[in-house]
């Protein structure tokens, strides 16, 4: 039987951005809205979709040897699974997502043990309880299905365990943050089986060197020109770089061709100065990945 490695693609929100991941990475990874199960133009590679608040629990038993989950969702379901590394990206932004406490606007409470005896709604049911009983606080944790907010407002609950990135929605409804549980953001996970197979571990590190250096180019572009010679290290000085850029003499030339990598953001903002340092021929190019 030819190599195989069982790859889960997390369903929902984060989906769309993993297969764009996975592309810079050299992974085409194609979905269909009537299958479960992703094609991929590589033969070693089967892909399924699972919702992420499965996909540890999945791996654990097996029926996959590599994903993509968030690091709450490893967290609540207890899962005895090996974290290859993080994966810093989301459907919203860099930041890692937060797992907050939240009361409403008239709430008394300051911090977690004002809420002995309190009622908390939440998805994170699991992580919840291990959170509170760690800390000796008595608390009634209820499963919430959504629309979690709504209910500490309609006075439903006293306080909410939510998740956010950037804490807009909470301040949209005039509710507080009262403290920070857990920061998440999407992990590799394997299958403890499949990490001590030679032949699996192997492809899911070249996974992950290629999946780390997508993410590490993301904003960053390739930046080439030509310079006088006497201009180098005025030139150098300017330029951001990951280390020194690269200088190459022209031929049968004094002039220089100068090349960098640097935060695409940052382009603009030296462009006239390194024109009036007499550069030529700046070429601004795309980076897929940084290995």
């Amino acid at each position: 039987m030819a190599n195989e490695l069982k790859l889960g693609i997390p369903k929902g929100s984060l989906e769309k951005a993993t297969i764009e991941l996975f592309a810079k990475a050299g992974w085409k990874i194609k979905t269909s809205s009537r299958s479960y199960f992703p094609t991929s133009d590589d033969d070693e590679l089967k892909c399924s979709l699972v919702r992420p608040q499965e996909m540890a629990k999945v791996l654990e038993r097996g029926k996959l040897d590599v994903g993509i989950a968030g690091r709450d969702w490893v967290r609540e379901n207890d899962s005895d699974v090996v974290e290859i590394g993080e994966m810093v990206y989301s459907k919203v932004s860099r930041r890692p997502a937060r797992w907050v406490l939240v009361v409403g606007p008239d709430s008394k409470v300051e911090k977690p043990e004002d809420l002995a005896g309190a009622t908390i709604s939440t998805e994170l049911v699991g992580f919840t309880k291990r959170f509170f009983a760690e800390r000796n606080i008595p608390v009634d944790v209820e499963f919430s299905w959504g629309a979690t907010e709504a209910k500490i407002l309609k006075g439903l609950c006293d306080a909410i365990v939510e998740v956010t990135e950037t804490g807009s929605t909470i301040k949209a409804n005039n509710l507080r943050i009262v403290c920070e549980l857990m920061e998440s953001v999407p992990v590799l996970i394997a299958n403890k089986e499949a990490w001590e197979d030679p032949w699996k571990r192997a492809k899911i590190e070249r996974i992950y060197t290629m999946l780390q250096s997508a993410l590490r180019a993301e904003g960053m572009v390739g930046l080439k020109m030509n310079a006088p010679g006497d201009r180098i290290e005025a030139i150098s000085n300017l330029l951001p770089s990951l280390n020194r850029p690269t200088v190459a003499h022209l031929y049968n030339s004094d002039w220089v061709s100068i090349e960098t990598i640097m935060p695409e953001s940052d382009v603009r903002k030296i462009v006239s100065e390194l024109l009036e340092l007499g550069a030529e021929g700046i070429v601004e190019y795309p980076l897929n990945k940084i290995i």
